[in-house]
């Protein structure tokens, strides 16, 4: 069974103190990323010429992933398809985590408000943080991690979730923390350099980039 990345993703970016995400925007790249590399682990993206191509025709039985895939069919590049309907995506998360009763949602008073997501049991957040810390400070070859673990450690670095992986961390562990990064590429070079450019990418979405 694939990790459920997009779900793993959103709750190490969860910020109790905030009601929601520690910062949207990043987080709705985070998850986007996060549903793109779910897809190419289960075998349902891959890369030609950096066009990023789609596997199959059967729905994943997920209906974020099967967004997201259906975004993937046009042919785009992994950092175009990282932007496109970012907020889309992770709204939807965050419904379907409610559905599921793991938040519970108070939807804005106001058009210019917020929601404020309070997850319903803060231990949801311990086994996915519990693996990331273990990927981080683990002895062993980072090639014997869990590449879905890999992943997690690779997007919670690059989008500065410093509840997951602190400024320390990210000095002290910067090998790990690229070599895990680097694993990435087994699944398609371009993905690896689209977690790479996050940092850059999320600047740039913080002063107005489009995507929805």
């Amino acid at each position: 069974m694939t990790d459920d990345l997009t779900r793993h993703m959103y709750l190490l970016a969860h910020d109790d103190t905030a009601h929601g995400p520690y910062d949207r925007s990043r987080t709705e790249l985070l998850v986007r990323a996060a549903a793109l590399v779910d897809l190419a682990m289960r075998g349902r993206l891959g890369e030609d010429g950096g066009t990023v191509t789609v596997s199959g025709s059967r729905p994943t039985g997920d209906p974020v992933l099967d967004g997201v895939l259906r975004d993937a069919a046009d042919g785009h590049g992994w950092k175009q398809l990282v932007r496109q309907h970012r907020k889309r995506t992770l709204r939807e998360v965050e419904d379907r985590l409610a559905a599921e009763g793991l938040l519970t949602v108070r939807e804005p008073r106001t058009p210019f408000g917020t929601r404020r997501l309070t997850l319903t049991d803060p231990a949801a957040r311990t086994a996915p943080h519990a693996r990331v810390t273990a990927a981080l400070h683990g002895d062993g070859p980072v090639q014997d991690i869990p590449l879905a673990d890999a992943a997690l450690l690779a997007l919670a670095a690059a989008g500065g979730v410093r509840s997951v992986v602190s400024r320390r961390d990210r000095k002290t562990f910067r090998a790990r923390i690229d070599a895990g990064t680097a694993r990435l590429a087994a699944l398609a070079p371009g993905l690896e350099k689209t977690v790479r450019a996050l940092p850059t990418t999320m600047i740039a979405a913080q002063g107005g980039m489009g995507g929805s």
